[in-house]
């Protein structure tokens, strides 16, 4: 059995590779964690700057977390991708043709504040109406099962 795991070393992220260790490690699968570092969107010094940081510690997080599986008895390897997180995540599934996709539902909570809360619902929306979220574009094209781990 493959698997693959989204990974993008969030807190949610690690709510998924939780799941995948109490719910898989008896199978023993071989699994590949994907975690895409996307563009900054910006071609100045300092976006290098930001992009070299964001790519050096979520490099380091999926690492760590290989090695916690690993530690766990399941073979593990890291795929680390630049670009777009869907279009990335659906390509490597096409190339490496895994049994199960698994991810994290992404969430993007204010800490507090009604206000906040008010307008990132609103702004999470507006998302998912013209762009849609990871979990979503890829519910909609990936040709392998999907488990999506929800967020408490």
């Amino acid at each position: 059995m493959h698997l693959m795991l989204a990974y993008d070393h969030s807190r949610n992220a690690r709510i998924a590779l939780e799941a995948v260790k109490s719910m898989f490690a008896e199978a023993k699968p071989e699994i590949t964690l994907i975690s895409v570092i996307e563009d900054v969107g910006s071609a100045t010094s300092a976006t290098d700057d930001m992009f070299d940081e964001q790519y050096r510690e979520q490099r380091a997080g999926a690492e760590a977390a290989a090695a916690e599986l690993t530690a766990a008895g399941l073979k593990t390897r890291v795929l680390i991708a630049e670009g777009d997180a869907r279009k990335m995540i659906l390509r490597a599934t096409q190339e490496r043709h895994p049994d199960l996709l698994v991810m994290a539902r992404h969430s993007h909570k204010p800490d507090k504040g009604f206000l906040a809360s008010k307008i990132d619902a609103l702004v999470e929306e507006f998302d998912h109406m013209t762009f849609g979220s990871v979990s979503a574009f890829l519910a909609r094209r990936v040709q392998c099962p999907l488990m999506i781990v929800p967020a408490p």
